[in-house]
């Protein structure tokens, strides 16, 4: 019975490490970083990307968040999956228009039905608003194809 306890633990433990390390790859990350450091709980109390201060982080399943206060921190702690930028943190257009993982610039966001979208903005290129003439269709092509990215 012990030796099954033992065992049971250990897949557990692999289980989770598994789950957390796939999650992690899926993830726009630098350097363990979300969002660029920037407050993920400020998009939705002020409309506006904040950037976070290193002594307000907190991390969860391996991935580190910056906070611009402890309030921001704590409402993040209770409900993680609220804050969350959707599609791991990668441009939600290209996501939805090619199923590729684009870097984004944290400055350029849109929260649709209490969810955060973040946007590449760069080079001429504001994908927002390319997101906005075909919203509908991008979001259902970006949920299908994000299910496919994160089983792969």
């Amino acid at each position: 019975m012990k030796h099954l306890f033992l065992f049971i633990h250990f897949i557990t433990i692999i289980g989770f490490s598994q789950t957390t390390e796939s999650r992690i790859k899926n993830f726009n990350l630098e350097k363990d970083l979300g969002i660029q450091g920037y407050d993920p709980v400020a998009y939705f109390t002020t409309n506006k990307a904040v950037k976070g201060k290193p002594e307000f982080q907190h991390n969860h399943n391996g991935i580190i968040y910056y906070f611009s206060s402890n309030n921001n921190k704590a409402l993040f702690i209770k409900s993680p999956s609220k804050y969350e930028p959707q599609y791991g943190g990668w441009c939600a257009y290209a996501i939805g228009k090619t199923s590729e993982k684009v870097k984004i610039n944290p400055t350029t966001f849109k929260i649709i039905n209490n969810k955060l979208y973040l946007f590449y903005n760069a080079y001429l290129t504001n994908t927002l608003k390319l997101w906005n003439k075909n919203e509908s269709i991008l979001k259902a092509n970006a949920d299908i194809n994000w299910n496919h990215l994160i089983k792969e």
